[in-house]
């Protein structure tokens, strides 16, 4: 009769002494030989290697992107995220870095880039598709291609959790990427989608291309930190000078386009702001001088030529022997009496956009009609004074205003304007006759 023998159960001292390895090697991540950090770094690498669903997966990505765009609906804007790669070659680029590996770094960074410039092809063909069915409406371009505050917390927290995930897992960090894919790739994609619709090119292209390479500058340098408290460190003369490198990059790209170098300068008092003017001068025709409306106080009056007519009846004056003989006697004309008219004509006045949502207005050919073109937040339009409408409870006004050098006159709500001044109420004042006498 066979007797079953229970398993022997390991000894406490020796799962003890395994988890306490495994707890080690969660701690040292880098290795502190050189042959374990090349191995380590060669696995890695191999794994951010740029391969061509980083491709595919972008193209579709910009393409869903630009029709949510071109519909304005923010449901296939996250679907269009959600596509999007994982972006491990993003991870490569910091470990390159920080081993000095310029191979890696050229590859990562040209396979990044490429995948960028499909985004914004994409973005590029559904704006100029706009231009063929007509502009609808940009909201949701407008609100992405700006810099929020929320997107950088987004990126900070997304950048951390990708870098460790990556790092500690073998499976790929799907979630993060798609945090940090949702802040690089929409801003891109609308910077493409206002370069191909030309309304709205002069605040979406370099805007959002703006606001990408801040994005991902500011995400590269939280992939590095993090990476350093994961104990990867610079090794060699070339990873301390390529982290250098990229680190001064990254700082100096940051504060010069987000403005931050100005602030600093405001606070410390090396600079004042300067104020957006919401008046521009206009020149008018200075009027003609006239002859007839002087003043005499001040001007001497202009010489007035008397012609001497025959009367109807002649007078008699006598001559020397007695005889009397007609004359001429000189009549003066009848006095002429001129009126000097001041007339006023409607001064064009500027405002500048403020709306609440959306980060800009749409000039229509009508009230609540067809999109002519679209502004953004701080730029300027002309009104023209006395043509409103009200239309249900909406106040319309009429405005016009230069788009890529051409004159676009339309219809604009007036609660997204703000002008310097009230607007005059311009009636003509009553004008006295002037009465010219010899």
């Amino acid at each position: 009769m066979e007797i079953n023998e229970p398993t022997p159960q390991p000894e406490p001292e020796f799962v003890s002494a395994r988890a306490r390895r495994r707890r080690a090697l969660r701690r040292a991540y880098f290795p502190s030989d050189e042959a374990g950090r090349a191995a380590l770094f060669e696995h890695l690498a191999r794994r951010a290697y740029p391969s061509y669903e980083l491709f595919v997966f972008s193209l579709v990505a910009g393409v869903i992107l630009g029709v949510g765009y071109f519909v304005n609906s923010l449901a296939l804007i996250f679907f269009g995220i959600l596509v999007a790669p994982v972006l491990t070659p993003w991870i490569g680029l910091s470990l390159a870095a920080i081993a000095g590996s310029f191979r890696l770094f050229a590859q990562t960074f040209a396979a990044l880039l490429l995948s960028a410039f499909l985004v914004f092809v994409s973005g590029l063909l559904a704006g100029y598709a706009s231009r063929i069915f007509g502009p609808l409406n940009f909201n949701e371009a407008f609100t992405l291609s700006r810099l929020w505050w929320p997107s950088f917390v987004i990126l900070t927290i997304g950048s951390i959790i990708f870098t460790i995930s990556f790092v500690r897992s073998e499976t790929l960090p799907y979630l993060p990427s798609a945090l940090i894919s949702s802040v690089l790739f929409t801003p891109l994609c609308a910077a493409g989608f206002g370069l191909g619709s030309g309304v709205a090119a002069a605040e979406l292209w370099p805007q959002g291309l703006l606001v990408f390479i801040v994005h991902f500058a500011w995400a590269t340098f939280f992939a590095i930190v993090t990476l350093f408290f994961l104990r990867f460190y610079p090794t060699t003369i070339g990873g301390a000078a390529l982290t250098g490198f990229a680190l001064v990059t990254i700082l100096v790209t940051t504060v010069f386009l987000t403005g931050f170098d100005r602030w600093i300068k405001i606070q410390t008092g090396l600079s004042t702001p300067q104020p957006a003017s919401l008046t521009e001068p206009i020149s008018t025709p200075t009027p003609a001088p006239s002859a007839l409306a002087t003043n005499s106080a001040t001007k001497p009056s202009p010489p007035t030529v008397f012609v001497g007519v025959p009367t109807a009846s002649p007078s008699r004056i006598s001559s020397p022997t007695g005889t009397p003989r007609p004359t001429t006697q000189a009549t003066l004309p009848p006095t002429e009496t001129s009126t000097s008219t001041i007339t006023a004509e409607p001064t064009p006045i500027i405002a500048q956009i403020r709306a609440a949502e959306g980060g800009g207005a749409f000039i229509r050919e009508k009230p609540g009609g067809k999109v002519l073109a679209t502004l953004g937040n701080g730029a300027t339009v002309t009104i023209v004074p006395n043509d409103f409408q009200d239309v249900n409870g909406v106040v319309w006004v009429r405005v016009f205003a230069t788009v890529n050098d051409v004159r676009v006159e339309g219809w604009m709500i007036q609660a997204v304007l703000v002008t310097a001044t009230p607007i005059a109420d311009w009636q003509p004042s009553p004008t006295p006759e002037v009465t010219t006498t010899p």
